[in-house]
């Protein structure tokens, strides 16, 4: 069993870079091909053995809980015309050992006060996060599966980690390092979007986490921060005081979906992957001179 069980989801962001999309739609609920960007996160944390998902919502969400919830009237008439393949789809969107539970976030004070709102259903215990704007196509094993193993050999926070372009770190939260062995280094100090001559490195936070308990108590503590908001990247720069957080750098590509360029990529990249699509849409492209 996976020493870590349980993910929180920080969904409630309002998504403005894709208006007029995202003006009714949530942004998790956009769609790579055939599955919106929150099922790939959730997939990812089912592959690495999580059974609670937490996803920390707004008012404007309820088409998350919605798209995770039972629609008996939609799998009658699927089962109704035989469409079985199309029901069994549906049915696995999640696994009938996870369970989910929603949060509202009253108000949109940032990531960390997101993680905050998650304390009363995780409890005591270390916990994954997944920023779903991250799409993160897993090289052998998602990058979740990844971390948790390596939590289960380490036992502390650790940070899912890749080198961005230097003009670009006022985008992230940054870290520098002390001891590393090009796949995992120990973190010596995070920074919340650094303008790129104040940037301690150019490895950059990307949307996975896994992180202990001790982490609500600075979280509590944390004012607000970059943007008037409370960031996680904070409270995580007090927890190295008290405990080890390590940089991982994953195996896999990730695709930033938060920015239309990286959603378009991802679409793109999954387009030729799909087991139905590839085929056609690779020569459609040929076809078009991509």
């Amino acid at each position: 069993m996976s020493q870590i069980r349980k993910a929180v989801f920080p969904v409630a962001g309002l998504g403005t870079r894709f208006l007029p999309a995202t003006k009714a739609n949530p942004k998790e609920m956009l769609p790579v091909v055939d599955k919106p960007l929150i099922q790939y996160a959730v997939e990812e944390a089912v592959e690495a053995g999580i059974k609670e998902m937490i996803f920390v919502t707004s008012s404007a969400k309820r088409a998350i809980e919605d798209h995770f919830d039972k629609n008996y009237e939609l799998e009658t008439e699927l089962e109704k015309k035989g469409k079985k393949q199309l029901l069994q789809i549906l049915r696995d969107i999640v696994p009938s050992d996870v369970s989910c539970i929603y949060i509202r976030q009253a108000e949109a004070l940032g990531l960390g006060h997101a993680v905050l709102c998650a304390k009363p259903a995780v409890g005591n215990e270390p916990f994954a996060v997944l920023l779903a704007d991250d799409l993160i196509d897993g090289d052998g094993a998602g990058v979740v599966k990844q971390m948790v193993d390596l939590y289960g050999e380490q036992r502390c926070s650790i940070l899912g980690v890749q080198e961005v372009p230097k003009t670009e770190t006022d985008k992230y939260g940054i870290v520098s390092t002390g001891e590393d062995d090009g796949e995992v280094a120990s973190i010596t100090n995070i920074i919340e979007k650094p303008k790129p001559i104040q940037a301690p490195s150019n490895l950059a936070v990307v949307g996975r986490y896994i992180l202990t308990p001790r982490i609500f108590d600075h979280l509590g503590r944390t004012g607000r921060g970059s943007g008037g908001e409370i960031q996680l990247t904070d409270a995580i720069a007090h927890l190295l005081e008290d405990e080890k957080v390590l940089a991982y750098r994953f195996k896999g590509t990730r695709y930033d979906c938060g920015s239309k360029i990286g959603y378009l990529k991802a679409t793109v990249q999954f387009a030729l992957k799909h087991p139905e699509l590839s085929e056609e849409f690779r020569d459609y492209l040929k076809e078009i001179g991509a």
